[in-house]
């Protein structure tokens, strides 16, 4: 399996949605590789919140309301009095409802501009409802358009865009009644004053935030917007009753409230990080980017590396349209790391 990238001269345009994390098309790949995976393929945090065990009824009845949960993250976000904040089943749900919400209201189709090479839904949920995207590489090419996508950090190299420079550009899409959508999926654990969400609100821009990544639970789907409070309410109204599940509430409550294990989980990304990080130079790796919860790199052998690697059970991210990269994510524990270090020092 291979993730497209958007835009890029050397990279056209693809709609294949492949992702990380199907150990099913791993084993496919790779039938006789040892088990068990060495899953390095998404950039989900490889430490797991410890929440504490849940209480059966949350299972058996109908979920509460969003309310307690969603003014916990609005504490754990720095958000603003003003803004509003929605709770959704997933950053990707609220990634494929936007261009629903936006069809539904019955506005004309909007040019949508994205910063890429970057994580693939967007277009295609934008193209889903038949507006013409524009992948671009140019951040001052956004401000020709009626919508514009920005993921912050960028999935795969990293890349980040200053606060300062978002609200800039904010303001002058919200001149013509356009749209900045701010895909902040791995911003947690970077550092604050790259956020976004304490500027808010501000006219026609929204922020989303992933729960799942940052917290390493990403099977319990559960994922944020910020923004105005009239686009928040007509997103609560969009997803309707019920969209986000019991244990989801009750586990989201007491992992956004851990401040202490935000900090302490950061500290250990970072550690886990540098070894990895020497591990990759040592075996020729370029390192290009990256987060606290994955690393892009750069090989002439990216593709060998790619088989020899699967082949050891270890399955990491590799790109159609830029086939000397591949993506690792971050290995959670000491027994990963040298069972990484190890392939790598037999080289190829």
């Amino acid at each position: 399996m291979r993730e497209t990238l958007l835009s890029g001269e050397d990279c056209a345009a693809h709609e294949g949605q492949d992702h990380g994390g199907d150990l099913a098309a791993a084993a496919r790949l790779f039938p006789r590789a040892p088990r068990p995976w060495l899953d390095l393929s998404t950039g989900i945090n490889p430490f797991a919140y410890p929440y504490t065990p849940l209480a059966p009824e949350i299972f058996t009845r109908l979920p509460e309301t969003c309310t307690a949960l969603e003014a916990t993250a609005w504490q754990a976000y720095a958000t603003p009095p003003y803004a509003g904040i929605v709770a959704a089943p997933g950053s990707q749900a609220l990634i494929q409802a936007l261009p629903r919400l936006w069809a539904a209201r019955g506005r004309p189709l909007p040019r949508v501009g994205i910063l890429g090479p970057t994580y693939t839904e967007h277009a295609a949920n934008w193209r889903s409802i038949g507006a013409p995207v524009e992948e671009v590489r140019d951040f001052a090419a956004l401000d020709a358009m009626d919508v514009a996508v920005i993921v912050n950090p960028n999935n795969p190299d990293g890349r980040l865009i200053a606060a300062d420079a978002l609200c800039a550009l904010a303001a002058r899409l919200a001149l013509r009644n356009g749209l900045l959508i701010v895909d902040e999926a791995f911003m947690d654990l970077e550092r604050s004053e790259a956020h976004l969400v304490p500027q808010l609100p501000r006219a026609g821009v929204i922020v989303l935030r992933s729960f799942g990544k940052t917290y390493g639970l990403g099977g319990l789907r559960l994922g944020f917007a910020i923004t105005e409070p009239g686009l928040a309410e007509d997103l609560r109204s969009w997803f309707g009753a019920w969209a986000v599940s019991g244990p989801a509430i009750a586990i989201g409550r007491q992992a956004l409230g851990d401040v202490a294990w935000r900090e302490r989980t950061g500290r250990r990304l970072t550690a886990q990080i540098a070894v990895l990080d020497g591990f990759l130079k040592g075996a020729g790796f370029t390192i290009c980017g990256g987060t606290r919860l994955f690393r892009l790199t750069s090989h002439a052998q990216a593709e060998v590396w790619f088989q020899r690697l699967g082949e050891a059970g270890i399955y990491v991210r590799r790109f159609a349209n830029a086939p000397n990269w591949l993506r690792f994510g971050i290995p959670g524990d000491d027994r990963s790391l040298m069972r990484l270090g190890d392939i790598f020092a037999k080289g190829l």
